[in-house]
């Protein structure tokens, strides 16, 4: 019996031990990430898990605090902050930055290029477009690990836009830049509103139609409910998701924590789009529960017409830099050689 009781207390100690170390090793890098979604929605939740992941992975010795849009900087200037170390990284949609640079616009959201998130990972990983990314925000004091992405992004209008050719002539909502310019070129009226705007606009008749976002989150924010007519899957928007950290502190990393968290972010990738890729099916199943509410598929040959002004628009944007070029260059190779061009 006393036997006995002596070896709980040693197994008592020795979790107690076990349990100071954890602690202890928590400690050894504690960094805050911001990203682009606000608290609570599905992008937002699913990075959350991904820091808890690179917790566990990592046997406690990294622990990051994913905090929400505009939590301590701008969304446009979490870069400047990653790389200065005000924020230890960001998990974000390159395409905030392109006003410091035009090629983060292009490879933040090539609109019109992928069809499916794993084109772009495909890209990515063996089409020269993680180094191209890396290479981009190195001077800035930035570390790439890689990239996610999620589903395509469903399209919001209250009126039945079933071609292309009834683009013409609409008031839609589409951020600046490479896809405020398409919608032009394919006839539609654009107008530059921030996201907070959207259910508003469209509920006051300002636009007619909103690129926003992906379908389950459009459904949840009852944007279908005020506009009638969603167009899914998506044809046009299918942004990268950018996932890097301050440079010094990942040169100061040991080798298997920098091996951990290459290895999160590609499962991180995977367990992302899987999850949106359900939540979709599920909103979309809610939304054909409407009579009210028609989702409307473009045919291939309309997804093809509007591919075709996308890439008038890429050549474009491929002449504002030496980096545009390259990243056009490496882009068309990629889907030509795949025939997805």
């Amino acid at each position: 019996m006393n036997f006995m009781r002596k070896l709980a207390g040693l197994a008592t100690v020795a979790v107690s031990v076990l349990g100071l170390s954890a602690a202890a090793l928590a400690a050894d890098y504690e960094w805050t990430f911001q990203t682009s979604e606000t608290a609570g929605e599905p992008g937002f939740i699913n990075k959350q898990k991904w820091a808890e992941n690179v917790g566990v992975l990592s046997g406690g010795r990294i622990q990051i605090e994913i905090l929400p849009i505009g939590a301590v900087v701008p969304h446009t200037d979490t870069l400047e902050a990653v790389g200065s170390g005000i924020l230890q990284g960001h998990l974000t949609d390159p395409s905030y930055f392109a006003g410091k640079d035009p090629a983060f616009a292009m490879m933040g959201n090539l609109v019109g290029a992928w069809s499916d998130p794993f084109e772009l990972l495909g890209f990515m990983q063996s089409g020269g477009g993680h180094e191209l990314y890396a290479e981009l925000v190195e001077p800035y004091g930035v570390h790439f690990i890689g990239a996610a992405a999620t589903e395509p992004e469903a399209f919001v209008s209250s009126v039945p836009i079933r071609t292309v050719e009834d683009l013409k002539g609409v008031k839609l909502r589409a951020p600046e830049g490479m896809v405020f310019q398409i919608f032009s070129k394919a006839g539609a009226s654009p107008v530059a509103l921030p996201g907070s705007e959207i259910f508003s606009a469209l509920d006051k008749g300002v636009v007619q139609a909103a690129d926003n976002t992906v379908f389950a989150t459009n459904q949840a924010l009852g944007m279908n409910d005020i506009a009638h007519y969603p167009l899914y899957p998506g044809f046009h928007s299918l942004p990268l998701i950018d996932i890097s950290m301050n440079k010094a502190v990942w040169d100061g990393l040991p080798d298997d924590l920098k091996a951990i968290l290459d290895a999160s972010v590609k499962q991180f990738s995977f367990n992302h789009i899987y999850s949106v890729r359900l939540l979709d099916a599920k909103a979309v199943a809610e939304a054909r529960a409407n009579p009210e509410i028609e989702i409307i598929n473009w045919s291939g040959d309309e997804r093809a017409k509007f591919r075709r002004i996308a890439q008038d628009e890429w050549k474009v944007w491929a002449e504002k830099s030496a980096m545009t070029q390259r990243y056009y260059d490496a882009v068309t190779s990629y889907l030509e050689g795949r025939n997805l061009l």
